[in-house]
């Protein structure tokens, strides 16, 4: 394990250390699921079986890093990968990811993580013989007490041979000036033992000696109800005819009238800020405040439970239209002014909270406990969702079509997104003036023009140099 350990460091700061990320992170990635499985054997991956399914998402999500250029999906799938590794390590002796409860989620993977730190001491401790080095010791110190009396005669006798021949102290002057380098070594050696600290620790907390009782060995107990039904349902019932009442004013005016134009007395960014946030919290109250009611209601009897379920699945649908009224909103305001990253990204994290909010209602009617994993499963999808939309390319794509409607276009928008959107905006270039055609090329094209190493490879940018080979010279604007 150390060796492995020591092996993985070296390799993440041969393919990690550089300008830009690309295909060195998904090979280390895979060089560590690799030595988890070597290092657990045949046993060990047969315990490991009923959780193996983690690796897909994670083959995804570290794929991606080689074909996305997009600083935020690089920050995303990263974040994803060291996730799903931390839920990997703690699952691959036993255990089912299935079981976590809500909260249990994020336990296991700071637990793993904190843990681990715990590893690569008692890994340095077990492999090295302490007691060799100190037979060694008497050793040691004397060959240091001669190497303190020989530097300073070395000294006084290379001054003096030095000053009595020109050509001798010519050559010593040359064979001291050579550079060590020693900060890029000092901090190349920090990084392979930073490096080789985290693999340790994932691959100690993966093959550690389990405990009795760990996270995810059993199914989450239930809690011990303490709320009668009939508060429960006053709540429910009060809640579900305001989202009844307001979810009739949205239907009627968003999705049934007149929704080309904002409210009276608004303009298009007061109407979607006005309202959009605040619709957004009440998805994520409402969501948790029907958890909160499942988990502590008490519901004796059949029909308690029936009455309770069709009130809060109500709630829960009530929401899905509070929901969808914040996304037609967003949409009249990215309509207006066009789209952003930032517009993209809430799109997509509002669908992922309608999809929670669906399977909440699914759970509350067929195996509650499931709620957590299928929650999980949605951030997951979320994550792999926005590396197939591709957001930059979405962005400039939608973007210029825009343009051809309203003649309007943030070109400076354009010219800051990544890689990712050259090739969507390479066909639209005759249709922009030769100044703002010029200024996309030629960010882009300072943008990429340092080439990847083989570790740093990409997709996107390889097909963005591509397509910027294609264009080929732009004139640049004439200035007056």
């Amino acid at each position: 394990m150390l060796a492995a350990s020591l092996s993985l460091g070296l390799l993440a700061e041969v393919l990690l250390d550089r300008e830009r990320w690309g295909l060195g992170f998904p090979v280390l990635v895979a060089a560590l699921v690799g030595a988890l499985a070597w290092l657990g054997g045949r046993e060990g991956w047969q315990r490991a079986r009923p959780n193996a399914w983690l690796l897909v998402p994670l083959g995804l999500v570290t794929g991606f890093v080689a074909v996305r250029d997009s600083p935020w999906l690089l920050s995303l799938n990263v974040l994803t990968a060291g996730v799903l590794l931390m839920l990997l390590a703690h699952f691959w002796a036993a255990g089912r990811v299935q079981r976590l409860g809500l909260t249990g989620y994020p336990a296991v993977v700071l637990g793993a993580a904190f843990q681990a730190f715990r590893y690569p001491p008692a890994l340095a401790r077990s492999s090295v013989d302490v007691r060799g080095l100190r037979a060694h010791t008497p050793r040691l110190l004397s060959l240091g007490r001669g190497l303190l009396l020989t530097l300073p005669v070395l000294l006084v006798f290379g001054v003096l041979l030095s000053a009595a021949d020109g050509v001798f102290s010519s050559a010593m002057d040359r064979l001291l000036s050579f550079n060590l380098g020693l900060d890029v070594l000092v901090g190349r050696g920090i990084g392979v033992a930073f490096s080789a600290c985290v693999a340790a620790g994932v691959l100690g907390h993966a093959l550690r000696r389990r405990g009795a009782k760990e996270w995810g060995d059993a199914e989450v107990e239930p809690a011990s109800p303490r709320l009668g039904l009939i508060e429960a349902l006053t709540l429910i019932l009060t809640v579900d005819a305001l989202f009844l009442l307001f979810a009739g004013f949205q239907v009627a005016y968003l999705f049934i009238g007149d929704a080309s134009s904002p409210a009276s007395g608004y303009s298009f960014a007061e109407y979607a800020r006005r309202g959009f946030f605040e619709l957004v919290v009440v998805s994520l109250l409402t969501l948790a405040l029907v958890m909160a009611l499942t988990r502590w209601t008490r519901r004796e009897t059949p029909v308690a439970q029936a009455v309770f379920r069709a009130g809060t699945s109500l709630m829960v649908v009530l929401t899905l239209v509070i929901l969808a009224s914040a996304m037609k909103r967003l949409s009249l305001y990215e309509d207006a002014f066009g789209y952003t990253l930032l517009r993209l990204y809430t799109h997509v994290f509002m669908v992922a909270l309608g999809a929670a909010l669906a399977w909440r209602a699914v759970t509350l009617w067929w195996r509650m406990e499931r709620f957590a994993v299928g929650a999980f499963a949605t951030a997951l999808c979320s994550v792999l969702a926005l590396n197939v939309i591709n957001p930059e390319a979405f962005i400039a794509r939608h973007n210029l079509e825009r343009h051809a409607r309203t003649g309007t276009l943030d070109v400076e928008l354009l010219s800051r997104l990544s890689a990712d959107a050259v090739p969507a905006l390479m066909p639209a270039l005759s249709l922009l003036s030769e100044s703002d055609a010029a200024l996309l090329l030629n960010s882009h094209r300072d943008r990429l023009a340092p080439h990847d190493t083989l570790p740093e490879w990409n997709v996107s940018r390889f097909l963005a140099r591509r397509a910027l080979l294609r264009a080929g010279p732009w004139r640049e604007p004439v200035t007056p």
